[in-house]
Protein backbone atom coordinates (compact mmCIF):
# COMPACT_ATOMS: atom_id res chain seq x y z
CA UNK A 1 0.00 0.00 0.00
CA UNK A 2 3.01 2.29 0.89
CA UNK A 3 4.70 2.15 -2.24
CA UNK A 4 1.20 2.52 -4.39
CA UNK A 5 0.79 5.57 -2.59
CA UNK A 6 4.76 6.76 -3.61
CA UNK A 7 3.56 6.53 -7.65
CA UNK A 8 3.06 9.87 -8.68
CA UNK A 9 -1.01 10.90 -9.45
CA UNK A 10 0.11 11.53 -13.29
CA UNK A 11 1.31 7.99 -13.50
CA UNK A 12 -2.34 6.46 -11.93
CA UNK A 13 -3.89 8.90 -14.75
CA UNK A 14 -1.85 7.57 -17.72
CA UNK A 15 -2.68 3.99 -16.41
CA UNK A 16 -6.37 4.93 -16.21
CA UNK A 17 -6.41 6.89 -19.50
CA UNK A 18 -4.55 3.73 -21.40
CA UNK A 19 -6.84 1.42 -20.39
CA UNK A 20 -10.20 3.64 -21.07
CA UNK A 21 -8.84 3.85 -23.96
CA UNK A 22 -7.14 1.03 -25.36
CA UNK A 23 -10.28 -0.19 -27.83
CA UNK A 24 -9.33 3.12 -29.74
CA UNK A 25 -5.86 2.18 -30.30
CA UNK A 26 -5.05 1.09 -34.09
CA UNK A 27 -8.35 1.89 -34.81
CA UNK A 28 -7.64 4.60 -38.23
CA UNK A 29 -11.42 5.25 -38.63
CA UNK A 30 -12.74 6.74 -35.19
CA UNK A 31 -13.93 10.11 -35.63
CA UNK A 32 -14.33 11.52 -39.43
CA UNK A 33 -12.48 14.68 -38.00
CA UNK A 34 -9.42 13.25 -37.40
CA UNK A 35 -8.62 10.77 -39.84
CA UNK A 36 -8.74 14.19 -42.41
CA UNK A 37 -6.19 15.60 -40.03
CA UNK A 38 -3.75 12.86 -40.70
CA UNK A 39 -4.55 12.72 -44.24
CA UNK A 40 -3.39 16.61 -44.51
CA UNK A 41 -0.64 15.72 -42.27
CA UNK A 42 0.29 12.78 -44.48
CA UNK A 43 0.26 14.70 -47.68
CA UNK A 44 1.91 17.86 -45.94
CA UNK A 45 5.33 15.12 -45.82
CA UNK A 46 4.58 14.98 -49.32
CA UNK A 47 4.83 18.91 -50.19
CA UNK A 48 1.04 19.42 -50.00
CA UNK A 49 0.03 22.96 -48.74
CA UNK A 50 -2.75 22.80 -46.88
CA UNK A 51 -5.80 25.53 -48.00
CA UNK A 52 -4.07 25.10 -51.52
CA UNK A 53 -3.39 21.13 -52.33
CA UNK A 54 -6.14 19.94 -49.82
CA UNK A 55 -8.61 21.94 -48.21
CA UNK A 56 -10.21 22.59 -44.52
CA UNK A 57 -10.49 25.93 -42.44
CA UNK A 58 -8.68 24.62 -39.42
CA UNK A 59 -5.58 26.31 -38.44
CA UNK A 60 -2.33 25.22 -40.05
CA UNK A 61 -0.78 24.62 -36.43
CA UNK A 62 -3.27 21.65 -36.46
CA UNK A 63 -2.31 19.91 -39.42
CA UNK A 64 1.64 20.88 -38.51
CA UNK A 65 1.04 18.71 -35.39
CA UNK A 66 -0.30 15.75 -37.58
CA UNK A 67 2.43 15.88 -40.22
CA UNK A 68 4.71 15.66 -36.84
CA UNK A 69 2.72 13.00 -35.68
CA UNK A 70 3.29 11.20 -39.39
CA UNK A 71 6.83 11.87 -39.27
CA UNK A 72 7.49 10.51 -35.92
CA UNK A 73 5.29 7.32 -37.05
CA UNK A 74 7.61 6.72 -40.21
CA UNK A 75 10.67 6.90 -37.95
CA UNK A 76 9.41 3.25 -36.05
CA UNK A 77 7.99 2.31 -39.26
CA UNK A 78 4.73 3.39 -39.25
CA UNK A 79 2.22 5.68 -40.63
CA UNK A 80 2.02 8.07 -38.08
CA UNK A 81 -1.53 6.50 -36.88
CA UNK A 82 -0.63 5.16 -33.28
CA UNK A 83 2.05 8.59 -33.00
CA UNK A 84 -1.07 10.05 -33.06
CA UNK A 85 -3.03 8.32 -30.56
CA UNK A 86 0.05 8.26 -28.49
CA UNK A 87 -0.11 11.99 -28.68
CA UNK A 88 -3.66 12.05 -28.01
CA UNK A 89 -3.35 10.15 -24.65
CA UNK A 90 -0.27 12.29 -23.40
CA UNK A 91 -3.08 15.39 -24.12
CA UNK A 92 -5.55 13.85 -22.25
CA UNK A 93 -3.13 13.06 -19.36
CA UNK A 94 -1.89 16.23 -19.75
CA UNK A 95 -5.08 18.07 -18.85
CA UNK A 96 -6.40 15.82 -16.19
CA UNK A 97 -3.42 16.83 -14.49
CA UNK A 98 -3.73 20.15 -14.63
CA UNK A 99 -7.28 19.66 -13.63
CA UNK A 100 -6.09 17.69 -10.51
CA UNK A 101 -4.02 20.39 -9.59
CA UNK A 102 -5.71 23.15 -9.60
CA UNK A 103 -8.89 21.31 -7.88
CA UNK A 104 -6.47 20.58 -5.07
CA UNK A 105 -6.12 24.81 -5.00
CA UNK A 106 -9.88 24.71 -4.70
CA UNK A 107 -9.95 23.09 -2.08
CA UNK A 108 -10.37 19.58 -2.87
CA UNK A 109 -8.53 16.88 -1.14
CA UNK A 110 -6.08 14.79 -2.54
CA UNK A 111 -8.70 12.02 -3.67
CA UNK A 112 -11.09 14.29 -4.77
CA UNK A 113 -9.17 16.04 -7.12
CA UNK A 114 -7.55 13.13 -8.41
CA UNK A 115 -11.24 12.08 -9.14
CA UNK A 116 -11.37 14.95 -10.59
CA UNK A 117 -8.52 14.36 -13.18
CA UNK A 118 -9.84 11.09 -14.02
CA UNK A 119 -13.37 12.40 -14.34
CA UNK A 120 -12.12 14.37 -17.42
CA UNK A 121 -10.74 11.40 -18.66
CA UNK A 122 -13.93 9.11 -18.57
CA UNK A 123 -16.21 11.81 -19.76
CA UNK A 124 -13.59 12.14 -23.06
CA UNK A 125 -15.52 9.14 -23.70
CA UNK A 126 -19.34 10.14 -24.34
CA UNK A 127 -18.05 12.85 -25.92
CA UNK A 128 -16.47 11.81 -29.30
CA UNK A 129 -13.10 12.47 -27.41
CA UNK A 130 -11.94 9.08 -27.47
CA UNK A 131 -9.21 9.67 -30.16
CA UNK A 132 -7.55 13.03 -31.52
CA UNK A 133 -9.89 15.67 -31.82
CA UNK A 134 -8.83 18.96 -32.24
CA UNK A 135 -10.33 19.84 -28.85
CA UNK A 136 -8.62 16.77 -27.35
CA UNK A 137 -5.05 18.50 -28.51
CA UNK A 138 -5.17 21.78 -27.27
CA UNK A 139 -7.25 21.64 -23.98
CA UNK A 140 -3.83 20.96 -22.58
CA UNK A 141 -2.52 24.37 -23.96
CA UNK A 142 -5.80 26.17 -22.42
CA UNK A 143 -5.74 24.26 -19.50
CA UNK A 144 -1.84 24.95 -18.74
CA UNK A 145 -2.65 28.79 -19.09
CA UNK A 146 -5.39 28.48 -16.55
CA UNK A 147 -3.12 26.89 -14.15
CA UNK A 148 -0.36 29.62 -14.59
CA UNK A 149 -2.49 32.65 -14.14
CA UNK A 150 -4.57 30.48 -11.45
CA UNK A 151 -1.90 29.96 -9.06
CA UNK A 152 -1.11 33.62 -8.84
CA UNK A 153 2.58 33.54 -8.28
CA UNK A 154 4.87 35.90 -7.31
CA UNK A 155 6.47 36.56 -11.19
CA UNK A 156 3.07 37.42 -12.67
CA UNK A 157 4.93 38.91 -15.51
CA UNK A 158 6.36 35.69 -16.56
CA UNK A 159 3.71 33.62 -15.77
CA UNK A 160 1.59 35.96 -18.20
CA UNK A 161 4.04 35.21 -20.80
CA UNK A 162 3.67 31.65 -20.28
CA UNK A 163 0.13 31.62 -20.06
CA UNK A 164 -0.67 33.49 -23.52
CA UNK A 165 2.37 31.71 -25.21
CA UNK A 166 0.13 28.61 -24.28
CA UNK A 167 -2.91 30.04 -25.50
CA UNK A 168 -0.73 31.19 -29.08
CA UNK A 169 -0.33 27.84 -29.14
CA UNK A 170 -4.12 27.02 -28.90
CA UNK A 171 -5.44 28.94 -31.22
CA UNK A 172 -3.16 27.85 -33.78
CA UNK A 173 -4.78 24.36 -32.97
CA UNK A 174 -8.69 25.67 -32.82
CA UNK A 175 -9.32 29.23 -33.33
CA UNK A 176 -12.04 28.97 -30.55
CA UNK A 177 -9.28 28.86 -27.52
CA UNK A 178 -9.17 32.45 -28.00
CA UNK A 179 -12.02 33.44 -26.42
CA UNK A 180 -10.64 31.81 -23.34
CA UNK A 181 -7.81 33.14 -23.99
CA UNK A 182 -9.15 36.50 -23.82
CA UNK A 183 -9.99 35.84 -20.47
CA UNK A 184 -7.10 34.88 -19.17
CA UNK A 185 -5.74 37.91 -20.70
CA UNK A 186 -8.15 40.45 -18.55
CA UNK A 187 -7.44 38.01 -15.30
CA UNK A 188 -4.18 38.77 -15.83
CA UNK A 189 -4.67 42.63 -16.04
CA UNK A 190 -6.97 42.46 -12.76
CA UNK A 191 -4.04 40.62 -11.32
CA UNK A 192 -1.97 43.49 -11.98
CA UNK A 193 -4.06 46.49 -11.20
CA UNK A 194 -4.56 44.86 -8.06
CA UNK A 195 -0.48 44.09 -7.18
CA UNK A 196 -0.55 48.30 -7.16
CA UNK A 197 0.91 48.02 -11.27
CA UNK A 198 1.26 51.61 -12.71
CA UNK A 199 -0.66 52.29 -16.12
CA UNK A 200 2.34 52.05 -18.11
CA UNK A 201 3.81 48.99 -16.93
CA UNK A 202 0.46 47.22 -17.03
CA UNK A 203 0.27 48.54 -21.13
CA UNK A 204 3.27 47.29 -21.56
CA UNK A 205 2.94 43.85 -20.42
CA UNK A 206 -0.83 43.66 -21.77
CA UNK A 207 1.12 44.63 -24.97
CA UNK A 208 3.60 41.45 -25.14
CA UNK A 209 1.05 38.99 -23.31
CA UNK A 210 -1.17 39.71 -26.26
CA UNK A 211 1.78 39.83 -28.91
CA UNK A 212 2.40 35.97 -27.39
CA UNK A 213 -1.17 35.02 -27.93
CA UNK A 214 -1.38 36.27 -31.59
CA UNK A 215 2.06 35.16 -32.29
CA UNK A 216 1.39 31.86 -33.57
CA UNK A 217 -1.22 33.15 -36.04
CA UNK A 218 0.73 36.16 -37.08
CA UNK A 219 3.59 33.53 -38.00
CA UNK A 220 1.44 31.41 -40.15
CA UNK A 221 -0.22 34.53 -41.97
CA UNK A 222 3.35 35.76 -42.91
CA UNK A 223 4.38 32.71 -44.12
CA UNK A 224 1.11 32.41 -46.48
CA UNK A 225 2.25 36.01 -47.61
CA UNK A 226 5.62 35.37 -48.46
CA UNK A 227 4.70 32.17 -50.71
CA UNK A 228 1.86 34.29 -52.45
CA UNK A 229 -0.92 32.00 -51.04
CA UNK A 230 -2.58 34.46 -48.65
CA UNK A 231 -5.72 34.73 -50.08
CA UNK A 232 -6.19 31.29 -49.89
CA UNK A 233 -5.16 31.25 -46.22
CA UNK A 234 -7.71 34.01 -45.63
CA UNK A 235 -10.68 32.69 -47.57
CA UNK A 236 -10.32 29.04 -45.61
CA UNK A 237 -9.17 30.03 -42.40
CA UNK A 238 -11.84 33.37 -42.03
CA UNK A 239 -14.10 33.85 -44.32
CA UNK A 240 -15.84 30.33 -45.55
CA UNK A 241 -17.12 29.96 -41.90
CA UNK A 242 -19.53 32.96 -42.65
CA UNK A 243 -20.76 31.60 -46.00
CA UNK A 244 -22.14 28.01 -44.54
CA UNK A 245 -25.52 27.49 -43.73
CA UNK A 246 -25.76 27.30 -40.45
CA UNK A 247 -27.88 24.09 -39.42
CA UNK A 248 -31.77 23.97 -38.66
CA UNK A 249 -33.64 25.05 -35.37
CA UNK A 250 -34.27 21.51 -34.74
CA UNK A 251 -31.16 19.93 -35.82
CA UNK A 252 -29.11 21.99 -33.26
CA UNK A 253 -31.95 21.65 -30.87
CA UNK A 254 -31.44 17.67 -30.89
CA UNK A 255 -27.45 17.94 -30.95
CA UNK A 256 -27.53 20.43 -27.79
CA UNK A 257 -30.06 18.33 -25.86
CA UNK A 258 -27.54 14.77 -26.39
CA UNK A 259 -24.90 16.78 -25.49
CA UNK A 260 -26.26 18.32 -22.38
CA UNK A 261 -27.19 14.58 -21.33
CA UNK A 262 -23.65 14.25 -21.51
CA UNK A 263 -22.85 16.42 -18.58
CA UNK A 264 -26.08 16.14 -17.12
CA UNK A 265 -24.84 14.25 -13.94
CA UNK A 266 -21.77 15.86 -13.32
CA UNK A 267 -23.84 19.38 -13.32
CA UNK A 268 -26.55 18.07 -11.20
CA UNK A 269 -24.18 16.95 -8.60
CA UNK A 270 -22.27 20.46 -8.76
CA UNK A 271 -25.60 22.14 -8.11
CA UNK A 272 -26.77 19.87 -5.49
CA UNK A 273 -22.87 20.63 -3.55
CA UNK A 274 -23.34 24.33 -4.54
CA UNK A 275 -22.85 27.04 -1.84
CA UNK A 276 -23.04 30.95 -2.15
CA UNK A 277 -18.75 30.73 -0.79
CA UNK A 278 -17.74 28.54 -3.76
CA UNK A 279 -18.78 31.28 -6.07
CA UNK A 280 -17.13 33.80 -4.16
CA UNK A 281 -14.40 31.80 -3.22
CA UNK A 282 -13.68 30.26 -6.53
CA UNK A 283 -14.80 33.10 -9.15
CA UNK A 284 -11.70 32.66 -11.60
CA UNK A 285 -12.85 28.13 -11.84
CA UNK A 286 -16.87 29.81 -12.21
CA UNK A 287 -15.96 32.50 -14.58
CA UNK A 288 -13.51 29.97 -16.68
CA UNK A 289 -16.60 27.64 -17.19
CA UNK A 290 -18.75 30.05 -18.48
CA UNK A 291 -16.56 31.45 -20.73
CA UNK A 292 -16.36 28.08 -22.12
CA UNK A 293 -19.61 27.44 -22.24
CA UNK A 294 -20.03 30.68 -24.05
CA UNK A 295 -17.11 30.19 -26.50
CA UNK A 296 -19.46 26.58 -27.32
CA UNK A 297 -22.81 28.28 -27.83
CA UNK A 298 -21.28 30.88 -29.87
CA UNK A 299 -20.22 28.30 -32.58
CA UNK A 300 -23.56 27.18 -33.25
CA UNK A 301 -22.83 24.08 -33.64
CA UNK A 302 -23.61 21.05 -30.86
CA UNK A 303 -22.46 17.47 -31.68
CA UNK A 304 -21.23 16.00 -28.17
CA UNK A 305 -17.22 16.96 -29.09
CA UNK A 306 -17.74 20.53 -29.13
CA UNK A 307 -18.27 20.28 -25.53
CA UNK A 308 -15.04 18.68 -24.86
CA UNK A 309 -13.22 22.09 -24.09
CA UNK A 310 -16.17 22.66 -21.56
CA UNK A 311 -14.75 19.54 -19.16
CA UNK A 312 -11.94 21.54 -18.05
CA UNK A 313 -12.93 23.47 -16.33
CA UNK A 314 -16.31 21.42 -15.21
CA UNK A 315 -14.18 19.24 -13.29
CA UNK A 316 -11.96 21.86 -11.82
CA UNK A 317 -15.02 23.34 -10.50
CA UNK A 318 -16.89 19.83 -9.34
CA UNK A 319 -13.87 18.17 -7.58
CA UNK A 320 -14.49 19.93 -4.65
CA UNK A 321 -17.72 18.07 -3.57
CA UNK A 322 -16.33 14.92 -3.79
CA UNK A 323 -14.90 15.45 -0.51
CA UNK A 324 -18.30 15.37 0.98
CA UNK A 325 -20.02 13.09 -1.73
CA UNK A 326 -17.23 10.46 -1.79
CA UNK A 327 -19.37 7.59 -2.74
CA UNK A 328 -21.64 9.46 -5.21
CA UNK A 329 -18.25 10.74 -7.01
CA UNK A 330 -17.30 7.00 -7.00
CA UNK A 331 -20.71 5.99 -8.34
CA UNK A 332 -20.75 8.25 -11.05
CA UNK A 333 -17.00 8.06 -12.47
CA UNK A 334 -18.14 4.19 -12.42
CA UNK A 335 -21.19 4.84 -14.62
CA UNK A 336 -19.55 7.25 -16.68
CA UNK A 337 -16.28 4.41 -17.44
CA UNK A 338 -18.95 1.57 -18.09
CA UNK A 339 -21.11 3.89 -20.53
CA UNK A 340 -17.94 5.23 -22.49
CA UNK A 341 -16.65 1.90 -22.88
CA UNK A 342 -20.16 0.84 -24.11
CA UNK A 343 -19.83 3.32 -26.55
CA UNK A 344 -16.61 3.02 -27.68
CA UNK A 345 -17.67 -0.73 -28.98
CA UNK A 346 -20.97 0.41 -30.25
CA UNK A 347 -19.07 3.05 -32.03
CA UNK A 348 -16.99 0.55 -33.98
CA UNK A 349 -19.96 -1.53 -34.59
CA UNK A 350 -22.25 0.79 -36.09
CA UNK A 351 -19.69 2.93 -38.14
CA UNK A 352 -17.00 0.54 -38.51
CA UNK A 353 -13.23 -0.11 -37.05
CA UNK A 354 -10.10 -1.68 -38.90
CA UNK A 355 -11.05 -4.50 -40.24
CA UNK A 356 -13.83 -2.80 -41.99
CA UNK A 357 -11.49 -0.08 -43.40
CA UNK A 358 -9.10 -2.92 -44.47
CA UNK A 359 -11.75 -4.71 -46.46
CA UNK A 360 -12.51 -1.52 -48.00
CA UNK A 361 -8.95 -1.06 -49.34
CA UNK A 362 -8.58 -4.83 -50.54
CA UNK A 363 -12.18 -3.85 -53.07
CA UNK A 364 -10.61 -0.22 -54.00
CA UNK A 365 -7.43 -2.36 -55.22
CA UNK A 366 -5.20 -0.17 -57.41
CA UNK A 367 -5.94 3.51 -58.28
CA UNK A 368 -3.53 5.36 -60.18
CA UNK A 369 -6.63 7.08 -61.32
CA UNK A 370 -7.34 8.36 -57.87
CA UNK A 371 -10.38 6.83 -55.51
CA UNK A 372 -12.81 9.49 -54.88
CA UNK A 373 -14.81 9.30 -51.47
CA UNK A 374 -17.81 11.19 -51.40
CA UNK A 375 -19.34 9.90 -48.75
CA UNK A 376 -17.30 7.68 -46.11
CA UNK A 377 -14.41 7.21 -44.58
CA UNK A 378 -11.26 10.21 -45.52
CA UNK A 379 -8.32 7.65 -44.00
CA UNK A 380 -9.11 5.14 -47.04
CA UNK A 381 -7.18 7.84 -49.09
CA UNK A 382 -4.06 7.21 -46.69
CA UNK A 383 -4.53 3.77 -46.51
CA UNK A 384 -5.07 2.91 -50.27
CA UNK A 385 -2.02 5.07 -51.31
CA UNK A 386 -4.49 7.05 -53.16
CA UNK A 387 -3.89 10.67 -54.99
CA UNK A 388 -6.45 13.28 -54.01
CA UNK A 389 -9.05 14.11 -56.92
CA UNK A 390 -9.66 17.08 -55.18
CA UNK A 391 -8.29 19.73 -52.64
CA UNK A 392 -11.77 19.36 -51.27
CA UNK A 393 -10.80 15.23 -49.69
CA UNK A 394 -12.81 16.01 -46.48
CA UNK A 395 -16.44 14.13 -47.67
CA UNK A 396 -18.17 16.25 -46.00
CA UNK A 397 -16.77 19.40 -47.97
CA UNK A 398 -18.85 18.18 -51.28
CA UNK A 399 -21.60 15.63 -49.61
CA UNK A 400 -22.94 18.18 -47.86
CA UNK A 401 -25.81 21.20 -48.23
CA UNK A 402 -24.78 23.55 -45.83
CA UNK A 403 -21.19 23.21 -47.52
CA UNK A 404 -22.70 24.17 -50.86
CA UNK A 405 -22.18 27.92 -51.33
CA UNK A 406 -18.71 27.95 -48.40
CA UNK A 407 -15.99 26.19 -50.51
CA UNK A 408 -15.05 29.13 -52.90
CA UNK A 409 -15.67 27.03 -55.60
CA UNK A 410 -18.72 25.71 -57.12
CA UNK A 411 -19.51 22.25 -55.70
CA UNK A 412 -21.64 20.75 -58.86
CA UNK A 413 -19.23 22.04 -61.16
CA UNK A 414 -15.75 20.62 -59.06
CA UNK A 415 -18.25 17.23 -58.78
CA UNK A 416 -18.25 16.98 -62.39
CA UNK A 417 -14.54 17.76 -62.73
CA UNK A 418 -13.72 15.04 -60.58
CA UNK A 419 -16.20 12.24 -62.51
CA UNK A 420 -14.68 13.77 -65.84
CA UNK A 421 -11.36 12.14 -64.92
CA UNK A 422 -12.11 9.21 -64.07
CA UNK A 423 -11.45 7.89 -60.69
CA UNK A 424 -10.53 4.49 -60.55
CA UNK A 425 -12.88 3.67 -57.26
CA UNK A 426 -15.69 5.84 -55.90
CA UNK A 427 -16.91 5.06 -52.14
CA UNK A 428 -20.09 6.36 -50.72
CA UNK A 429 -22.77 5.16 -48.01
CA UNK A 430 -26.24 4.24 -48.22
CA UNK A 431 -28.62 5.33 -46.53
CA UNK A 432 -27.77 8.76 -48.19
CA UNK A 433 -26.74 11.63 -45.56
CA UNK A 434 -30.45 12.98 -44.50
CA UNK A 435 -28.88 16.54 -44.51
CA UNK A 436 -26.63 16.08 -47.81
CA UNK A 437 -25.96 18.39 -51.01
CA UNK A 438 -28.86 16.57 -53.50
CA UNK A 439 -27.67 17.99 -56.18
CA UNK A 440 -23.71 16.30 -55.83
CA UNK A 441 -25.22 13.26 -54.85
CA UNK A 442 -27.52 13.30 -58.34
CA UNK A 443 -24.26 13.70 -60.12
CA UNK A 444 -22.62 11.11 -58.03
CA UNK A 445 -25.91 8.40 -58.52
CA UNK A 446 -25.71 9.09 -62.49
CA UNK A 447 -21.95 8.27 -62.95
CA UNK A 448 -21.92 5.41 -60.88
CA UNK A 449 -24.80 3.95 -62.72
CA UNK A 450 -23.02 4.95 -66.42
CA UNK A 451 -19.58 3.80 -65.47
CA UNK A 452 -18.94 1.73 -62.20
CA UNK A 453 -19.26 -1.56 -60.81
CA UNK A 454 -19.65 -2.27 -57.58
CA UNK A 455 -17.19 -3.87 -55.95
CA UNK A 456 -18.35 -4.36 -52.14
CA UNK A 457 -21.23 -3.20 -49.91
CA UNK A 458 -20.21 -3.77 -46.20
CA UNK A 459 -23.40 -3.43 -44.17
CA UNK A 460 -22.12 -1.32 -40.72
CA UNK A 461 -24.95 -1.24 -38.26
CA UNK A 462 -28.44 -2.00 -38.93
CA UNK A 463 -29.31 -0.28 -42.49
CA UNK A 464 -25.91 1.15 -42.10
CA UNK A 465 -23.70 0.25 -45.66
CA UNK A 466 -20.60 1.40 -46.92
CA UNK A 467 -19.87 0.60 -50.37
CA UNK A 468 -16.96 0.53 -52.99
CA UNK A 469 -17.27 1.06 -56.90
CA UNK A 470 -15.00 0.20 -59.34
CA UNK A 471 -14.67 1.55 -62.86
CA UNK A 472 -15.85 -0.58 -65.42
CA UNK A 473 -13.15 -1.77 -67.89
Amino acid sequence: MNAMRRVPPVLWLLIAAAILRAQTFGNPVIEFDEQYYLLVGDRMLDGALPYVDIWDRKPVGLFSLFAAFVWIGQLFGGDGLLASQIGGLVAVVATAEFIRRMARRAGADGRAAFMGGLAYVIWLNLAQGEGTQASVLYTPLVAGAAFLVHRRGPHLAGDGAAAMALVGLAIQIKYTAGLEGLFFGLWLLALAHRRGWCVRRIGEWAAVWALLAMLPTLAAIAIYWHIGAFDAFAFANFQSQFLRVPDELSVMGEDLLGSAAIVLLPALLLLATLKRTDLRERRFEWQWLAVALAAILLVGAYSPHYFIPLFAPLFVVLAPAFVRWRKTGIALLALGAVAGQYLLYHYEETKGGRTEAMAMVEAIGEVPGCLYVHDGFPALYRLSGSCLPTPFAFPGSLNMANEAEALGVNSRLEVERIFAARPDAVVTDLPAYSRGNRVTRAIVERELAKHYELALSLQTGPGRYRLVYRLRD
